[in-house]
């Protein structure tokens, strides 16, 4: 057994190990020299995400996917190479909408050079990835569109807020599964479409990969509160700086609306103050971090990673099967 790939991911077969570890590595490279420029400013910006590091989540995703036809198949690097630059495109983007600081253990882009530099960068990132796009075929381009429109569509969604009367908790899955679960969807997809493997696979390991995206943002949300910077790499409590309302968030205001219990109702009243104020933001994560309200949100993840494993049932046991249910787990543990 041996360990790769995000989270810690272990493989039991040495041919599908090195399968993966190949894969990964040449997207590695495909990152590197899809981020250089004549200028080399915008090489160091470009590069200065995908040297940080990172969990390769996406790519992986490409990798086991393809394990259900050819995964030697000549599509399948470049197509894990588009999905990470999109993602990366997206965090540059990101950081500059919510201020932040850090991002993977490193300064983040626009606090090291300002937000028209990291929005330009993320754009060139974005450019990039047509650019390799456009080399595997319309259909391809066609997927890639899709997707980056329904993760467009979900920031705004974010942006502008449930509508009077709408659930606020269906209107963030709705929010997360285009933010997310759109580009993880890609991912399989297009591991499973370039690989040649069969059209029921493909929609398999497209839906497996959507509900995965949305466990993955759920754990995400948990551990911006749970965890510290050492262990996330970014910023605690950088989504209740910005005041977007995650998931425990949205569990807290729905018990205290339907309860109505003191210490409930003064942490919303926390949570509406000034949280760009250190203290106030770290007793705000202390009182969370206690509240059932996170319980709940981390259940909401276990179901979710649950659902997303059950989609792979119809699929043949392998040990490509066994690895995706395992990342099913893993996104399960960091939200433990």
């Amino acid at each position: 057994m041996t360990v790769v790939g995000p989270f810690g991911l272990s493989v039991r077969d040495q041919a599908l190990e090195a399968d993966v570890q190949t894969g990964l590595s040449a997207v590695e490279a495909g990152l590197l020299d899809a981020t250089k420029s004549e200028v080399p400013f915008i090489t160091e910006a470009a590069q200065h995400l995908v040297r940080a590091g990172g969990k390769r989540f996406r790519p992986l995703l490409v990798m086991l996917a393809a394990q259900f036809g050819d995964p030697y198949a000549p599509g399948i690097v470049p197509s894990a190479v588009v999905v990470e630059l999109t993602h990366l495109a997206t965090l540059y983007h990101d950081d500059v909408m919510d201020e932040a600081d850090v991002r993977r253990g490193v300064s983040s882009a626009n606090a090291r050079w300002g937000n028209s530099v990291a929005v330009l960068t993320g754009d060139f990132l974005f450019a990039r990835a047509s650019h390799i796009l456009a080399d595997l075929g319309p259909e391809a381009v066609r997927i890639q569109a899709e997707a980056f429109e329904r993760l467009v569509t979900g920031q705004i969604l974010e942006t502008a807020g449930p509508r009077d009367g709408q659930d606020p908790v269906g209107h963030y899955l709705d929010v997360i599964g285009g933010k997310t679960g759109s580009l993880i969807a890609v991912s399989g997809r297009f591991g499973a479409m370039m690989s040649g493997a069969d059209e029921g696979v493909v929609d398999i390991l497209t839906q497996y990969g959507e509900r995965l995206g949305v466990a993955f943002q759920l754990a995400d949300d948990v551990l911006d509160i749970a965890s510290d910077s050492h262990e996330s790499g970014k910023t605690p409590g950088t989504d209740l700086r910005e005041g977007i309302p995650t998931l425990p968030v949205l569990h807290l205001r729905a018990r205290a609306a339907a309860q109505g219990l003191p210490e409930d109702l003064e942490l919303v009243e926390l949570l509406k103050g000034d949280l760009t104020d250190d203290q106030r933001l770290g007793e705000t994560l202390g009182r969370l971090r206690a509240h059932p309200a996170l319980e709940q949100a981390r259940r909401d993840t276990v179901r979710y990673a649950q659902e997303a494993r059950a989609t792979l049932d119809p699929l043949p046991e392998c040990y490509a099967k066994s690895a995706l249910e395992e990342l099913c787990d893993a996104v399960v543990h960091r939200a433990g």
